[in-house]
């Protein structure tokens, strides 16, 4: 896991988006459960990126694919980074509307 994938994965709105809700859910969620304003193919390469950068797991579970954050690894490597990034990004759509 690099810093520069991770902040890379950060940087955009809709994978901030992602991890926000992965942030604030108390399981793993599958990809459905989480709605993007994108296409279907947008958001696989979202979610693909999310998976390359070490910011998520994606397991199968039947037929759906469940994600988690990797939030210990991240905490291991960049402590404070995940918690700080969805603080602001929490604060920031609180500001503008978007919560």
């Amino acid at each position: 896991m690099r810093i520069e994938a991770v902040l890379h994965a950060l940087s955009d709105p809709m994978r901030l988006r992602v991890v926000r809700e992965l942030a604030a859910a108390e399981d793993e969620l599958t990809c459905s459960r989480i709605e993007l304003p994108v296409s279907k193919s947008t958001s696989t390469h979202h979610f693909r990126v999310l998976r390359e950068s070490g910011i998520i797991s994606q397991t199968y579970r039947g037929t759906a694919k469940m994600n988690g954050l990797r939030r210990d690894d991240l905490e291991a490597l960049f402590p404070g980074l995940l918690d700080s990034v969805v603080a602001a990004a929490t604060r920031q759509a609180d500001r503008l509307g978007e919560g």
